[in-house]
């Protein structure tokens, strides 16, 4: 078992999600950024899509209970295992009775600690996820929380060094990273040239972000007058357009449906540097072939 000492800004719980639910309005929730919830799993030899800690900005301490095995992937900054520097991006032996803490993450949002077995809150509907739109699964971390560990692995921990997964540089200008994009469903709601505002404009993200959506600054994306559009289902990674024309991407807690057209769909694989973005990061998009 993991005591939290600590939940920093927001720690929960997150694993690959709940699909199947969209029909009766529950959304899949899960990781904000898949690939950094595989490599940690990989690293401490769970199955893929084991629960692990999703840490918003770091501050996170949490006092091992038991020798276990963990691996920190997604945003990088500064940690400690006891008074000892460790690495991101590797298997880490946290043995019984010391204390993992994290620091304010310099590079990217969401950091993840991978625990070799899992965490193994209770299930609801297939997932341990926290959904923070429906409020499903496990509430935030609090101090004094004792998280039980699985069992379930699928191999050894993985002792050799990954390579970081991170979100942009802090101490240079930042360099906007280039999510792919699909064309939407709805193209016919918006002026003709509007796809291609969206992937020549530069957009920043906005404070009101969150695990819900993206939320973006930057120059809108004219639709054509035609009246209110029935609300349709809606995926992860959905461009969608309010009225005042600025880009909104949905996250893994997005709502099922939505009444606004959707100008354009981010891919898969754009998804984890989508979640590594903080408010005021700049950000493209790409028109993928």
């Amino acid at each position: 078992m993991i005591e939290v000492l600590a939940p920093g800004v927001l720690t929960l719980v997150e694993d690959a999600g709940r699909p199947g639910f969209a029909a009766v309005g529950v959304g899949r929730s899960g990781t904000a950024d898949p690939a950094a919830l595989r490599l940690g799993n990989r690293l401490v030899g769970n199955e893929p899509g084991a629960a692990a800690l999703e840490v918003l900005l770091g501050g996170l301490e949490v006092h091992a209970l038991q020798t276990t095995v963990v691996a920190l992937t997604g945003a990088v900054g500064p940690a400690w295992v006891d008074e000892a520097p460790v690495d991101h991006g590797a298997a880490l032996r946290l043995p019984a009775g010391s204390r993992l803490r994290l620091g304010t993450a310099e590079h990217g949002l969401r950091t993840y600690v991978a625990v070799r077995g899992g965490v193994a809150v209770p299930a609801v509907l297939g997932s341990r996820s926290a959904d923070r739109l429906s409020g499903l699964g496990p509430p935030p971390l609090a101090a004094g929380d004792v998280l039980p560990v699985g069992t379930g692995t699928r191999g050894l921990p993985e002792l050799g060094t990954a390579a970081p997964h991170v979100g942009p540089e802090r101490d240079v200008p930042p360099v906007p990273p280039v999510l792919p994009v699909l064309p939407g469903p709805r193209l016919d709601w918006f002026v003709p040239d509007a796809l291609d505002v969206l992937t020549r404009a530069v957009y920043r993200v906005t404070p009101s972000s969150d695990r819900i959506a993206l939320r973006l600054a930057g120059p809108p994306l004219p639709r054509t007058p035609r009246g209110e559009l029935p609300s349709e289902g809606l995926v992860v990674g959905a461009v969608q357009v309010p009225p005042d024309g600025q880009p909104v991407v949905f996250g893994p807690d997005h709502p099922v449906t939505g009444g606004y057209p959707v100008l354009a769909v981010v891919r898969t694989d754009g998804l984890s540097a989508a979640a590594q973005l903080r408010p005021g990061d700049p950000v493209r998009f790409t028109l993928a072939r």
